[in-house]
C-alpha cells in the first residue's frame, strides 16, 4: 500500500493565532512536526497543506512539498481530504496535526501497520491510559471506550466509562488519524451529525455513519504535547530537550 502523510497547517487559530510559525528553539512548530514525520519508514510522501503563503514559504524553504488549500476548510480533516482528492496514487492517508512538535516516526508507523492489519477498519487512531482523575474529568481531554477488539464504541469529553466498580482503566484519545483513502473522501462529503455537534468531535461523524475506527494503545503517544496556547511552547521545549 502507498501511504501519504498530510500535515494540515492553518495560520489562524482562536486561542493562538499564527502558532504554526511560533518557534521552539529557533524552529517553527510546523517544521518540528514535519521533521518528526519525515523520519517515518512507511510514509511514501509528505505534504504540508496550508491556506497561508507565510507557512508555505517557510515550509518550501525547508525542503517540504506544499499544496495550497482553500481557506474555506472548516477543519484539518477537510484540508487533508482536499489534498487527497488531488492525489489518487495513495491507499492510505495519515492526518498529522501540524501543532504536534513531538510527533515521532514510531507513532506514525505503528498506526499505519495497525490499519493494514485490520482490513475492516476505515480509520486507525491512537489512545493512551488516562493518567489522573483530573484528566478523566476534564472536558479538554477526549476519552474513548472500545470493544474487545479495540474498535471504538464512543468518544466523549465526559468522564467515560463511569467508575462504578473501578475495574476498567479509562483511555484518552490522541488525535492522529490514519484513513483508507476512500473513507477519508467519504467522511469529507458527509453532513455533520448530532453527536458530532453535541460533543464537538468530528470522529463521531465516522461512527454515526458506520465507519469503524480501530484504536491502538501507543504508550509513546502519552508524551505528545499539542500546542494550543503560548504557554505550551515552554513545555514542548523541555520535552524536546529531554529526548
Amino acid at each position: 500500500m502507498r501511504v501519504l502523510g498530510v500535515i494540515p497547517a492553518r495560520f489562524s487559530s482562536t486561542r493562538f493565532p499564527g502558532k504554526m510559525l511560533a518557534k521552539i528553539m529557533g524552529k517553527p512548530i510546523v517544521l518540528w512536526t514535519y521533521d518528526g514525520a519525515a523520519a517515518s519508514a512507511l510514509l511514501d510522501h509528505i505534504i504540508i497543506a496550508t491556506d497561508d503563503e507565510r507557512i508555505a514559504d517557510i515550509a518550501e524553504s525547508h525542503g517540504a512539498d506544499v499544496i495550497m488549500t482553500s481557506p474555506a476548510c472548516r477543519n484539518g480533516t477537510e484540508r487533508v481530504a482536499e489534498v487527497a482528492k488531488k492525489l489518487h496514487l495513495y491507499d492510505i492517508v495519515v492526518n498529522i496535526q501540524g501543532d504536534e512538535p513531538l510527533i515521532s516516526a514510531g507513532i506514525i508507523d505503528a498506526l499505519v501497520e495497525d490499519i493494514e492489519s485490520h482490513p475492516e477498519a476505515g480509520i486507525s487512531t491512537a489512545m493512551v491510559p488516562v493518567s489522573s482523575e483530573r484528566q478523566w474529568r476534564s472536558s479538554d481531554i477526549v476519552k474513548v471506550v472500545t470493544d474487545r477488539n479495540g474498535f471504538a464504541l464512543y468518544f466523549s469529553r465526559a468522564p467515560i466509562p463511569g467508575k462504578r466498580n473501578n475495574t476498567i482503566s479509562p483511555r484518552r484519545h490522541i488525535g492522529i488519524y490514519v484513513y483508507r483513502w476512500e473513507n477519508l473522501l467519504r467522511i469529507s462529503r458527509l453532513s455533520t451529525t448530532p453527536l458530532e455537534r453535541e460533543e464537538g468531535l468530528e470522529q463521531l461523524r465516522a461512527l454515526e455513519y458506520g465507519i469503524k475506527i480501530h484504536c491502538l494503545e501507543i504508550p509513546e503517544a502519552a508524551n505528545l504535547i499539542g500546542i494550543d496556547r503560548p504557554q505550551d511552547l515552554k513545555r514542548a521545549e523541555k520535552a524536546i530537550r529531554r529526548r
